[in-house]
């Protein structure tokens, strides 16, 4: 009678197979790779300074006019009439910062502009315009007179200006001597004080020379032969450290 070869047990079969795969050269698992280290988490962008609002919609506390015409404050807005006047902000001088102005027009002859760097206190606004410099309102004119220009001394580029009727934002950075003019978000003046100027063609052009780096500030009413047609309207007078 022939004896039959017993079977093997489960645990003898199973470490018979584990044997057999490594004598095969079976892969065993993968060695771990360095460890990751965790990304750091990014900072958030600080928010940027805070706007400070020098007309408020309600009152010119702070503010004194000089010379022809005037400015009126109507539904909240300062309206320009006649001229050629100066409403300036008395309170301080500003430099290393962003002047925000909100304005419209009404008319193709609609004049302002907005002066800084007025060295001292202005007695006439003929002071203001040589011894500051002015950001142009007025569209029709050529590219050193017109909107966002530095009236005479450096022309503004691209015509981002608003129709008649429709707010327009103008910022001017003052950045140590260097100015930037934005127009609607569209940079239209860069000017640099240490170039030199242009001729001064005409006696109502500034004066040539340095301004200082602070200075007052003030928007002009312009309208001397439009019969109160061609105002200009400010919602909006605001400042904010540059940085």
């Amino acid at each position: 009678m022939t004896r039959s070869t017993p079977a093997l047990s489960r645990p003898c079969a199973a470490i018979g197979a584990v044997l057999l795969l490594a004598a095969c050269g079976a892969p065993g698992p993968a060695p771990a790779g360095p460890a990751t280290a965790p990304v750091p988490a990014t900072a958030p962008a600080p928010p940027p300074p805070a706007w400070r609002a020098l007309f408020d919609g309600r009152s010119t506390d702070g503010w004194e006019h000089i010379g022809p015409g005037r400015f009126i404050l109507e539904d909240g807005v300062l309206k320009s009439e006649g001229g050629m006047g100066l409403l300036w902000y008395t309170r301080e001088k500003f430099g290393n910062c962003v002047i925000r102005v909100v304005f419209k027009t009404t008319h193709d002859n609609s004049n302002a502009g907005v002066f800084f760097r007025i060295a001292e206190k202005p007695s006439d606004p003929w002071y203001a315009v040589h011894h500051g410099y002015e950001s142009q309102i007025l569209e029709r004119e050529d590219d050193y007179h017109r909107t966002g220009a530095i009236y005479s001394l450096s022309p503004a580029r691209g015509r981002p200006a608003r129709p008649h009727g429709e707010w327009n934002t103008m910022e001017i950075a003052l950045d140590g001597p260097l100015v930037r003019v934005t127009l609607n978000g569209e940079v239209v003046n860069e000017f640099d004080p240490s170039k030199p100027a242009p001729e001064r063609k005409k006696n109502f052009e500034p004066e040539r020379g340095p301004r200082p780096e602070s200075g007052y500030l003030g928007i002009q009413n312009h309208d001397d032969y439009s019969q109160g047609k061609a105002n200009v309207y400010f919602k909006e007078v605001s400042v904010r450290p540059l940085r």
